[in-house]
């Protein structure tokens, strides 16, 4: 079962749309908005990467200043 947009169709069919495009507009439009379970997976892998990426600046710019503190 698709999902859709009501406030979508109900302009859509406002506008003089017919029923059929109206509903077929709306749900593509929210299909387009939702994420999905493997974009969220995909960004959870992104956002690890950025954490490590982030971590490893981090040692390497905080190193040598603790090593010459030291």
């Amino acid at each position: 079962m698709s999902t859709m947009i009501s406030e979508v169709y109900a302009a859509f069919r406002k506008a003089g749309v017919p029923e059929e495009d109206a509903r077929a507009a709306a749900e593509a439009l929210s299909a387009e908005s939702l994420a999905t379970k493997d974009d969220i997976r995909k960004l959870d892998k992104e956002l690890t990467i950025i954490k490590w990426m982030l971590g490893l600046i981090l040692v390497v710019e905080i190193l040598p200043i603790l090593k010459n503190i030291i």
